[in-house]
């Protein structure tokens, strides 16, 4: 281990490192049970979805680990599942099959840039107030969607959405574990997300939300995983709507991680092979059954416990794999029990709004109208669309033209690309 990963050139121990590692997976084991909960409302099984989770964990945080001897913890992103369910799938009328071609074919196109100068040129070149916009804009949207999950805000005939019945018990479980989740997290208990999604789970079983049928037959959901894997579709690769989805995603995919890595990782070769690990990560996405992959910011809890190399990140992994074992019990989490932890992680993008610029309406308003349309249209691809054809627009009509570059009007000019062809 110490020759693997160059402990006492770290200044850490195998102890140290299994400890870290350990509480790095508390901290986001979470994932398995939402990231399934998500995907069940694009039609896949549930079961096959936390299993396709558990083993795409595994694979993306053995290869950060053994590749780019980095701590850092690889996870399906809280966004990107958003952007697979309701854009790609309820949105865009695509089938969970193909959709999950589409993260196959973004993580090859994120793969290529990785491994080019390209992934620093094109990153350097999109406006800080764009990405923190599309951060902010999917941080509403995940919310939004934990909201309606617990029956906070339900559809409204005359006003489209309203308060939800605070009254009935799903609303009022709802509540009680969001309380559970501010409080273990603003006391920064270790595991806390995990704790108040085990406390909601509790609490429903009274009242029969729960979906637990007796059954400890894990098998099942591997039986069940067998239609999931390998299962993409590419049937509609050659539509405009398919490629749309792809650049969306990988635009997404790029903005995040490389955020992600450079605020963990220092290290400059240690960057660049964690950058290329989470484009592979995306390839194993598409090809295992899950929606696409990111460097978790959840990963600062094992560094802060004393994760420095890669040991920890395997530690982390490994649990994901023994999480197969408790398919049944993942199964049994009702949503309400589930919308605290979205509504979190929502309120958490929320505070990239401070990196917009709004002292100038050249930056805010192009940022502003990206971060309302990503919820209110329920497409996180029409929400960057806006966002992005209007930014050049207003530049040029403000006498700020000289401040674009190609890069920006090259990505504005596929987006109207793809409304022209369709009016």
């Amino acid at each position: 281990m110490n020759r693997t990963f160059k402990l006492k050139a770290h200044e850490t121990t195998v102890q140290r490192e299994f400890l870290s590692g350990l509480t790095a997976f508390f901290t986001v084991a979470y994932i398995v049970i939402v990231n399934a909960s998500i995907l069940k409302d694009a039609g896949m099984s549930q079961e096959a979805s936390a299993i396709a989770t558990s083993i795409t964990c595994f694979l993306g945080c053995l290869m950060i680990a053994f590749w780019a001897n980095s701590p850092l913890v690889i996870i399906p992103g809280m966004g990107e599942n958003i952007f697979f369910s309701y854009t790609i799938v309820r949105a865009l009328g695509f089938s969970w099959q193909e959709g999950l071609a589409i993260v196959f074919i973004s993580g090859v196109l994120y793969t290529i840039i990785a491994f080019s100068p390209l992934a620093a040129s094109l990153t350097k070149s999109i406006p800080l107030s764009m990405k923190s916009a599309i951060t902010v804009g999917i941080g509403l949207f995940i919310t939004f969607i934990g909201l309606q999950k617990g029956g906070i805000v339900t559809a409204n005939k005359q006003n489209l959405i309203e308060l939800g019945d605070l009254t009935s018990p799903k609303t009022l479980l709802t509540l009680v574990s969001l309380l559970i989740t501010a409080v273990l997290f603003i006391r920064n208990v270790k595991g806390g997300l995990l704790i108040s999604i085990a406390a909601g789970a509790l609490l429903a079983i009274p009242f029969g939300f729960t979906e637990w049928d007796g059954s400890s037959d894990w098998s099942a959901g591997l039986r069940q995983y067998q239609h999931l894997f390998g299962a993409f579709s590419f049937d509609r690769f050659l539509t405009l709507p398919f490629w749309t989805a792809v650049f969306s995603l990988t635009m997404i995919l790029l903005f995040q991680n490389l955020g992600t890595i450079q605020t963990f990782e220092k290290n400059e070769r240690k960057f660049t092979h964690a950058y290329r690990a989470t484009g592979v990560s995306n390839i194993f996405a598409g090809t295992f059954g899950t929606s696409s992959t990111v460097a978790a910011l959840e990963s600062s809890v094992g560094i802060a416990s004393g994760a420095r190399t890669g040991l920890s990140s395997a530690v982390v992994g490994l649990l994901f794999l023994c999480s197969v074992f408790f398919m049944p019990v993942i199964k049994a989490i009702p949503d309400s029990a589930i919308a605290p932890i979205l509504i979190l992680i929502g309120s958490l993008m929320l505070q990239s709004i401070r990196d917009i610029h709004f002292n100038d309406v050249t930056e805010y308003f192009p940022a502003f109208l990206t971060i309302v349309l990503i919820p209110l249209t329920y497409n996180i691809a029409d929400g960057m669309a806006f966002g992005f054809i209007s930014y050049p627009l207003i530049k040029i009509l403000c006498g700020k033209g000289k401040e674009l570059n190609v890069t920006v009007c090259f990505v504005a000019c596929l987006f109207l690309l793809n409304y022209l062809l369709f009016l």
